[in-house]
């Protein structure tokens, strides 16, 4: 097609003026919906989490109605997708999601099962004693199918109009010789410190599908930097009484954080995972520096690129809300399947107390005089991240502050996380025997690095000694 020398027709905006507007209108709704802070409810949070809060809040029947339905979906489609792929019939795109392992399988229709004993009050009363149909029904479950196909909607925005590789590009010259990432996954980092590790392992799924991240790239971003919210993190703290120093906490859980993936994606078992795209799909890269031109310009003119050939906004955001939904079916089960049995085990059984046993002695050495009272927290957040913060909530502030710490950075947890990262991506190696082996390894070098840090904290006079 010939060029016009004139320029565009008049009357006409030119594609780049309307790429422009169609990538900052995207990128600054989008960032204000996960960053912008606000009054709700006597307490500053953001605009996402007000928008879940209040359908959970406004709407609490519909919302468990429309949460048991996912569950049962996901169940019922799984079985739909075996069937039909063993008899050789046609499997539409969206029922391909829905293919997976036998003990997925079983996990899902598990969680379906469990689902509708929670939606009608049938667990046993041992279980609704001990907080775990409010926790894993109520309020884990309807979230997560909340969170998925409306974050999916605003993460979609910044995938396709241009925000992706404008932070991308911007945070290249620290994630790739730190992390030995690309810097786009600076975005999927923050969407988990801002809003929730659903939406972050979203983004990630939807980028490795589109070819922007390798396998290993992939399970160092869901299990290095799919963190605990920042709202999660103030839950805890308020649990422990430590909101006075919330800043503190913050600050040393992200130092925790970043030292650790620093340490992690050069050892096994990521270092082991290969440098492989999905169905062998690789898009072209712009984060590659170019002479003589700053950063600024090459990240927003990889972000005007982007805009240019993405898709019409309605009908993208359509699509994303379609694959929220999907999403959302074909982990739920197994979401509430694992959980379920790791807070039953947490609550029922013996098992964390022996195991923190061998941990006592290194907590009296490090000058923690609760040692026996703190060891099984230390373990039994692999369970559920809330449950170390509930068995040290009356020993003293150096206690409170050490666990509230560790709890918060060990990240790998079964209740949700853990289920979610090896059903999300069945064609990476995700597997249950490599979380457990991070999850000690975060274990093991957090015990003596936080216990220092407290120790410095209560000479100091930060903390009141314990």
């Amino acid at each position: 097609m010939l060029s016009n020398p004139t320029g565009p027709m008049p009357g006409k905006p030119s594609t780049s003026f309307r790429a422009e507007m169609l990538f900052l209108s995207t990128f600054l709704v989008g960032w204000a919906f996960f960053l912008l802070p606000l009054p709700f409810r006597g307490q500053l949070t953001v605009p996402f989490d007000v928008v879940i809060s209040s359908l959970r809040q406004t709407f609490p029947e519909a919302s468990r109605g429309y949460t048991l339905m996912v569950a049962l979906l996901g169940g019922l489609l799984t079985l739909l997708g075996g069937y039909r792929e063993r008899k050789g019939l046609y499997l539409p795109p969206w029922l391909r999601e829905f293919r997976t392992s036998g003990m997925i399988l079983g996990w899902r229709i598990l969680g379906g099962a469990l689902a509708l004993l929670y939606s009608f009050r049938l667990t046993p009363v041992a279980w609704t004693d001990a907080g775990i149909p409010q926790f894993i029904w109520a309020t884990l479950s309807v979230s997560v199918a909340l969170i998925i196909p409306i974050g999916a909607v605003v993460v979609q925005w910044f995938v396709a109009y241009g925000g992706l590789e404008f932070v991308g590009v911007l945070a290249q010259p620290v994630m790739r010789p730190l992390f030995r990432l690309p810097g786009r996954a600076a975005l999927d980092a923050l969407a988990s410190w801002v809003g929730s590790y659903s939406v972050g392992l979203y983004l990630t799924r939807s980028v490795y599908r589109q070819g922007g991240y390798t396998k290993r790239e992939v399970v160092t971003i869901a299990t290095c930097f799919s963190t605990v919210s920042m709202g999660f993190v103030g839950v805890v703290a308020a649990t422990l009484d430590l909101l006075p120093i919330f800043p503190l906490v913050v600050c040393l859980y992200f130092l925790c954080v970043v030292v650790l993936a620093v340490m992690l994606v050069r050892m096994p078992p990521i270092n082991r995972v290969p440098d492989e795209y999905f169905s062998g799909i690789k898009t072209t890269s712009t984060e590659a520096p170019e002479a003589c031109e700053r950063l600024w310009r090459r990240a927003w003119r990889a972000a005007l690129d982007t805009a240019k050939t993405a898709p019409p906004f309605f009908q993208n955001s359509l699509k994303a809300f379609r694959d929220g939904l999907v999403l959302a079916s074909s982990i739920l089960g197994t979401v509430i399947a694992v959980g379920t049995v790791a807070l039953l085990i947490a609550e029922f059984t013996p098992m964390f107390h022996y195991l923190g046993q061998p941990l006592v002695p290194l907590l009296k050495l490090l000058g923690f005089q609760e040692a026996t009272e703190m060891a099984p927290a230390l373990l039994i957040g692999i369970t559920e991240m809330y449950i170390p913060a509930l068995l040290v909530a009356d020993s003293g502030e150096a206690a409170r502050f050490f666990v509230a710490v560790l709890s918060v950075s060990q990240l790998i947890f079964f209740s949700s996380l853990g289920p979610m990262m090896m059903d999300m991506f069945r064609d990476v190696p995700i597997r249950m025997k490599d979380l457990l082996i991070l999850f000690g390894i975060r274990t093991a070098v957090l015990i003596p690095f936080l216990g220092g840090v407290v120790r410095l904290l209560v000479a100091l006079g930060i903390l009141k000694g314990g």
